[in-house]
């Protein structure tokens, strides 16, 4: 129990930090999303049903949060969850956390959701799909890859002592 009050205090915060700061490290309107990192976290940690659970309450979070497309993200976010709670191992959630794995979980992962968030976000716009997916989608995904770095460090760090 006392880990979910975590996960939900964890959640909050990377929900402020997702709407209100990531813009000013954005390049040319593209962002990292902090929010799939977590997912990702989650999946491997906790294995598929928890890890599509908290995706679509992350995902209905911050619907309600950002006022956009509500059910959108819920959607996309829940396929995350789903998506990376295949890669769960619980012996070797350590050694994924902390090597390479954990970036091209979080690369596929993103990938997977910024695909499906396209392909129904540009229906009926003037903004094509594969425009949209190979443009906006995988440069987000590229640099929300980037961006996990960071936690793999820290992983791999506090996993060698």
């Amino acid at each position: 129990m006392l880990h979910v009050v975590k996960y939900i205090i964890v959640l909050f915060l990377l929900i402020v930090i997702q709407t209100q700061i990531v813009r000013l490290v954005s390049l040319h309107g593209i962002t990292p999303d902090l929010l799939i990192i977590w997912i990702v976290y989650i999946g491997l940690k906790e294995g598929q049903i928890k890890a599509t659970l908290w995706g679509f309450g992350i995902g209905l979070a911050t619907d309600l949060v950002t006022g956009n497309f509500i059910g959108l993200t819920a959607l996309t976010k829940t396929a995350s969850g789903f998506v990376a709670g295949y890669f769960y191992n619980e012996n070797k959630v350590q050694l994924t956390l902390s090597s390479y794995r954990f970036i091209l979980i979080v690369l596929i992962v993103s990938l997977v959701h910024n695909t499906l968030y396209f392909i129904i976000f540009t229906r009926g716009s003037e903004i094509g799909l594969f425009q949209a997916v190979f443009t906006v989608g995988l440069a987000a995904t590229l640099y929300t890859a980037m961006i996990s770095l960071l936690p793999m460090v820290a992983f791999s760090r506090k996993y060698r002592r």
